[in-house]
């Protein structure tokens, strides 16, 4: 069985946040999103997952992502195995590496992924129900070989193209794009640099952003206006909807929409955006 037999439906588009609500994730399910993807680092147990499984019926939830130097794989295995049989079908892992500044057990991201993997293996986990955080060359064609597919961050169609060449036509891929629902330029800019910040300050971040084309000028605080428009897409619903649009003409399969906003504004962003994007 090929990975495009086995590629899990995500629908073209997600949510993705670091918190999302039962309730959220079920009017989200309603806007025609397939997709939520939990961000962060969520300890091994997944507690976050079964809630809001259970308020939904046919919506995906992912992590985006497990991270292997802070959830064992074990622990990880059985979280898993719990989800599925309680929601067969609608749980996919992503894990990945994360960055060196967060963790002191670091070492090369791609030896500990695939020793990560490889207990995922012997755990029973199905390489069909888990993603891989992936941008580089190596941990693309790692996330195609051991994996359903990537799960990109913080990056572009550009970039979307390139790593579809790299993962081939069967692997999933699923890049995240932000998103600042506010038209005024300079006021949507300020939002996203809010949220670049912390990535300036990263190696892993930088490097692959140097890989993508951006040169140290575009990466010296707070970011250029370059970088900025190409990882965040803002303006009004339809702009929105054409740039992220971009990467599935690209060759993803499927974008998670990360909505610079607060909590309560989530929700109605994503319908605001529902049309645009040909969901309902």
């Amino acid at each position: 069985m090929t990975n495009a037999a086995r590629k899990p439906d995500l629908g073209r588009f997600g949510s993705f946040g670091y918190a999302v609500t039962p309730d959220q994730a079920k009017d989200i399910e309603a806007l025609g999103y397939g997709a939520v993807w939990v961000g962060g680092s969520p300890p091994a147990e997944l507690e976050w997952a079964e809630p809001i499984l259970e308020k939904t019926t046919t919506l995906k939830v992912a992590s985006g992502i497990v991270n292997i130097w802070t959830a064992a794989p074990g622990p990880v295995a059985e979280s898993f195995h719990r989800i599925e049989r309680a929601y067969p079908g609608r749980f996919l892992l992503g894990i990945g590496a994360g960055h060196p500044e967060a963790n002191q057990l670091y070492r090369k991201p791609i030896d500990a992924l695939n020793d990560y993997l490889d207990k995922l293996d012997e755990y029973g986990v199905p390489k069909s129900r888990r993603v891989v955080a992936s941008i580089g060359p190596q941990m693309l064609k790692l996330s195609a070989r051991r994996s359903v597919g990537a799960h990109p961050y913080s990056t572009t169609p550009e970039h979307t193209a390139q790593a579809r060449e790299l993962i081939g036509p069967e692997a999933i891929l699923a890049p995240e794009h932000k998103v600042v629902p506010i038209s005024d330029t300079d006021e949507a800019r300020a939002v996203g640099r809010e949220t670049l910040d912390l990535y300036l300050n990263l190696k892993n971040a930088l490097n692959n952003w140097k890989r993508m084309g951006f040169t140290d000028e575009d990466l010296a605080k707070p970011g250029s206006d370059r970088l900025v428009d190409a990882v965040v897409a803002h303006g009004t619903a339809d702009a929105i909807a054409a740039r992220v649009k971009q990467h599935l003409d690209a060759g993803a399969d499927h974008v998670p929409l990360q909505v610079l906003t607060s909590p309560d504004k989530l929700v109605p962003a994503l319908a605001e955006l529902a049309g645009p994007l040909g969901l309902r």
